[in-house]
């Protein structure tokens, strides 16, 4: 039976390996699939955190001309603990990926950091996000 409902989030990036390894380093994310569409002269992944069906479509062309998300816009992942989100917090801090945070809102919030990708995309990191209530 084919996946349902919500099941990706497609974004342009300026170089394929580099976003790959960003969202496995920071959003726990694996490659699920690689390709290139020489129709439209593209190189595409397809990565996902196998807890649902639903990926992140990378996308690397030639030319670079999509906006990224922010300064609001972002995609969540939630993490297992605090713990976690501080651990990347210090790491991408290091990198000079950090754009704010960590920072602890409360429920349903939680406890959450921003990071910037590869690409000036706003990627969120929490930890006891209620997103179905609480």
């Amino acid at each position: 039976m084919p996946d349902i409902g919500l099941t990706h989030v497609a974004l342009s990036v300026r170089d394929l390996d580099a976003s790959i390894a960003f969202y496995a380093k920071y959003a726990r994310m694996d490659l699920i699939q690689r390709r290139v569409d020489e129709a439209a002269g593209v190189r595409v992944a397809w990565i996902s955190d196998h807890t649902r069906p639903f990926i992140i479509v990378l996308v690397e062309t030639g030319r670079f001309e999509d906006t990224p998300l922010g300064p609001f816009g972002h995609l969540g992942v939630a993490l297992p603990s605090r713990e976690d989100v501080d651990q990347l917090s210090t790491e991408a801090k290091a990198e000079g990926r950090l754009k704010s945070g960590p920072a602890d809102a409360g429920p349903p919030v939680g406890y959450w950091a921003f990071l910037a990708d590869p690409d000036g995309n706003t990627l969120e990191i929490s930890f006891g996000q209620e997103v179905f209530g609480g």
